[in-house]
């Protein structure tokens, strides 16, 4: 994982103190070892969107695996104060985090699924008090990806099929941060970074040129471009809009013509400032009506998806996009809002326990049962529904989904539809069971995922509502829950 590679001390500590807490008051009271199901998932597609792409599962995967307390975790838990300035874990305690090895069993979307609202993402279940410190650092990775994959989806369907580059990297929130970022956008479609450092680690291509500095650092443009062009043949996409954005474009051409000569190509021009518009049509008649049809405009300055769009009709001639802060920062949505939910716990030898969360909205009144999702496809292998199910009491018969948020909306999935299920095993007991797939797999598959979905889904404005919903029996038995809990049964 690339946050490992970045910190030596163990991640254990990655959680909040108040899982630390809970899981000390579980030791005490004898829960610690009850077993017990969480589920992970989110309550609203992000940026006001049809969809979400799920992604993190690998450095969860990579949490998990290390999941652990060495002697260092355990000689700062031992120097932590009460109130009262008293230790706040006794000693046994630490004796018992030091002696635990990892045993939960965990189920989980691949990296770029496209997922949907209340369906879970990941499924862990095993020890009591494991799953309770497990919270936050699943969250934390689970999360941040998947929102930055979902903004890189939004970006390249903007797109249009013409490449994104990912340049976020000084915007980013920190390093780790980057590092993900730059991970989480190459899952969603990007298909470079200007991060070297996420190359290196996770072998996402890189790309870059060179910025105003180094023209500025010449007497002229033309100068720098030259310099640049003798330094770097093979690497010349020039910054054309340090002083005049279409004397730039020309400059670069008498470069691009003693390079010809040479037998290398002006792969590019990147215009960063002004009417984005109106500054590549121009420069595209330019570079044609110089012979440079194969030269590649490239884009940057604040892009989102939404800008994009509005570039494309209004017929900008951009062939690339460099897109930076508003990708890597989520900058209209800061955070995904996922969520991990108890759904079971039972006694050794005892039958499972369903528990809901209540809520006075009725969009965070959590679903009971260990839960799994089916996609059901039509005829022509298009998404059609997906369906939530207690996998303890699996659907039969009629197959009837109800919306959470309003049981009179309700859809009939014939029960012959062909359907993939999206949890799949990760670990069991403890062992991994699963063969992540390589980084460029995930990218693709996000790609397979979105070809799925209706147009409609994808739209960035009043998008299509993907059908998903609680399979009948899941609904009735969530439904029994809460109004035992308000004691209105």
């Amino acid at each position: 994982m690339p946050t490992r590679a970045l910190y030596k001390p163990s991640l254990t500590l990655l959680t909040d103190l108040y899982q630390l807490t809970m899981a000390y008051g579980y030791w005490k009271s004898g829960l610690a070892d009850h077993e017990a199901v969480f589920n992970l998932f989110f309550r609203k597609n992000p940026f006001a969107g049809g969809y979400t792409i799920a992604c993190g599962l690998a450095d969860a995967v990579e949490i998990l695996g290390g999941f652990g307390f060495d002697d260092g975790d355990l000689a700062y838990l031992a120097e932590l104060r009460g109130s009262d300035d008293e230790p706040l874990f006794e000693h046994a305690f630490l004796d018992h985090l030091q002696q635990m090895r990892f045993s939960c069993s965990v189920d989980a979307v691949a990296e770029g699924t496209a997922v949907f609202p209340h369906e879970p993402l990941m499924r862990v279940q095993g020890p009591l008090l494991q799953c309770q410190i497990l919270e936050t650092p699943l969250l934390n990775v689970i999360n941040f990806q998947t929102l930055i994959a979902t903004k890189s989806a939004r970006i390249c369907h903007a797109t249009r099929g013409e490449p994104v580059l990912e340049f976020g990297l000084r915007r980013a929130q920190g390093v780790d941060g980057a590092v993900a970022a730059s991970r989480a956008a190459y899952v969603g479609g990007c298909v470079a970074t200007s991060n070297v450092l996420a190359g290196r680690l996770l072998g996402i291509p890189v790309k870059g040129t060179h910025a105003h500095s180094w023209v500025m650092c010449f007497d002229s443009e033309l100068e720098s471009f030259e310099a640049y062009a003798e330094a770097m043949p093979n690497n010349c996409i020039f910054l054309v809009d340090t002083y005049d954005t279409l004397d730039g474009v020309r400059h670069a051409i008498e470069v691009g013509k003693k390079l010809r000569q040479r037998g290398h190509e002006l792969a590019g021009v990147r215009l960063d400032s002004g009417d984005l518009a109106y500054l590549s049509i121009e420069a595209r008649k330019i570079l044609d009506e110089h012979g440079f049809q194969q030269t590649k405009i490239v884009a940057s300055n604040d892009l989102d998806e939404h800008i994009i769009a509005s570039l494309k009709t209004q017929g900008a001639t951009i062939g690339v996009w460099g897109v930076g802060t508003k990708l890597v920062t989520a900058f209209d949505q800061p955070a995904l809002g996922g969520v991990y939910k108890l759904a079971a716990i039972r006694a050794p030898d005892a039958p499972w326990q369903h528990k809901v969360k209540l809520s006075e909205q009725a969009i965070k009144i959590s679903t009971p049962g260990r839960l799994g999702v089916r996609r059901y496809l039509d005829a022509t292998g298009i998404a059609a529904a997906d369906m939530i199910y207690n996998i303890d009491a699996p659907p039969s018969g009629r197959l009837v989904i109800v919306d959470p948020l309003d049981h009179l909306r309700r859809k009939i999935v014939d029960a012959s539809a062909p359907y993939v299920e999206l949890l799949e095993p990760i670990f069991r007991d403890g062992e991994l069971v699963y063969e992540a797939p390589s980084l460029a797999d995930s990218r693709a598959r996000t790609q397979e995922q979105l070809a799925l979905l209706h147009r409609g889904i994808k739209r960035f404005v009043n998008p299509h509502e993907y059908p998903v919903g609680l399979e009948k029996g899941l609904h009735d038995l969530k439904t029994e829950l809460i109004l035992r809990a308000r004691g209105v049964e």
